[in-house]
């Protein structure tokens, strides 16, 4: 049993150096890497809950069922949140598809520039939010951090989206720097309070609000890879993070713990990148979440892998047809299990997640857009014949129709 804290310092991290946690390229295959050679000792922040407590938490819950949700107008998570785009009239019409197919929780990305520029603002932006979850039935939790895509998030208008290329427009929270810095013991006074502010005055917002479901701290930590959006070649542009992240992930389960919602919390293991990171996750989560967009065989893999902590999963990323991770051959699996089950994506739009990973390759998102080729606001998006992620298109039609039978069928919705 690792031994508990109450006010660990960054510097507790005995980690290994990272020519030692090479990692694979099978997302799950890092997740059960957790218990391997990854590190020296590592201490769990005082405050997490016992798994009865957890447990007993996820039986009063429904099978959850949902989807990583931003509306089709918006690229990323700024977009999503800040006063000049916050768009309700979408979102009040695509949570009433998400409910009608049987989903009762969503999985939504805050973002620290959106707080810092108008804290008041983006809290009486997501109270809009929850009434209207509210009114169809559901609870959504909230991510704060995310090392995916793009490095050098900024306030204001958003770039258009890049024609058949996957979520050219996501942005990391906090920037990827500054979550370099940090870990590096560089960041500013002035940033690490901001940092502070954002995970602990959000989550004391809401800490005893039923409408929240849970909170996740960090999304996919170490993913992060591409310097400047140039997938084509510019060094470092192949390379993950890691665990240059690490004290940022670490950190954050230290602000939330001295806040203590009622709420549970998880941070992603299984889906990160760093032996670090993924262990750092694993061992504070009252429930876990985890990834997989791969076939329901190796999904059923990962599920009896955390089944061994016995603490209550969610299943918080999957779909990607392309590879197997299909609606009709995981979802049942999911509920067999009775594993939350959160997809990627709803309805297709500016975040182009319809189109596979491999849409990025050889690539250059600033050539892209300086040569036009983007969709502009009226066109409409281009589909490939197959879809990678999401369910419909902006005029609630299905991608397959015979997918949001399974939901129905499997949620009871029909």
């Amino acid at each position: 049993m690792r031994p508990t804290i109450t006010m660990p310092t960054l510097g507790l991290l005995a980690l290994l150096t990272s020519s030692a946690l090479a990692q694979g390229t099978n997302r799950e295959t890092q997740g059960n890497r957790v218990g391997g050679n990854r590190l020296l000792e590592f201490p769990t922040v005082e405050g997490r809950w016992p798994a009865p407590k957890a447990n007993a938490w996820y039986t009063e819950q429904p099978w959850l069922v949902g989807c990583n949700y931003y509306p089709a107008t918006a690229i990323n998570q700024i977009e999503m949140w800040q006063a000049s785009t916050f768009d309700p009239e979408t979102i009040d019409k695509e949570l009433g598809w998400a409910a009608a197919i049987g989903m009762n929780t969503l999985r939504v990305y805050l973002h620290d520039l959106v707080w810092a520029d108008d804290e008041k603002g983006m809290y009486d932006r997501m109270d809009q939010f929850l009434n209207l979850c509210k009114k169809h039935g559901i609870r959504p939790f909230f991510v704060f951090f995310d090392d995916c895509h793009y490095p050098e998030p900024e306030l204001g208008s958003q770039p258009l989206p890049v024609k058949a290329y996957h979520n050219s427009g996501w942005r990391n929270c906090p920037a990827r720097d500054l979550a370099v810095r940090f870990s590096e013991g560089k960041a500013t006074a002035e940033e690490v309070s901001r940092l502070r502010g954002y995970v602990q005055g959000t989550m004391r917002r809401f800490a005893d609000d039923d409408r929240v479901l849970f909170w996740e701290l960090y999304n996919e930590p170490g993913r992060g890879r591409g310097e400047s959006g140039n997938m084509a070649g510019k060094k470092g542009s192949r390379s993950s993070m890691g665990d240059r992240s690490n004290q940022l992930v670490y950190q954050s389960w230290v602000w939330a713990r001295q806040v203590n919602p009622s709420q549970p919390i998880t941070s992603n293991s299984a889906g990160s990148v760093g032996s670090g990171n993924i262990a750092i996750n694993r061992s504070n989560s009252d429930i876990h979440s985890i990834h997989s967009y791969s076939p329901p065989e190796a999904l059923e893999k990962l599920i009896l892998d955390y089944k061994h902590d016995g603490r209550p999963i969610i299943v918080t990323e999957w779909l990607a047809r392309t590879r197997g991770s299909t609606v009709q051959a995981c979802l049942p699996v999911l509920k067999e299990h009775h594993v939350g089950a959160v997809n990627w994506g709803f309805v297709s739009g500016k975040s182009g997640t319809i189109w596979p990973w491999e849409s990025r390759k050889g690539r250059d998102l600033v050539a892209d857009r300086n040569q036009g080729n983007v969709v502009k606001p009226g066109e409409p998006f281009p589909e490939p014949k197959l879809w990678f992620h999401d369910l419909l298109r902006t005029d609630g039609s299905p991608f397959d129709a015979k997918e949001i039978d399974v939901f129905k069928k499997l949620t009871g919705a029909q």
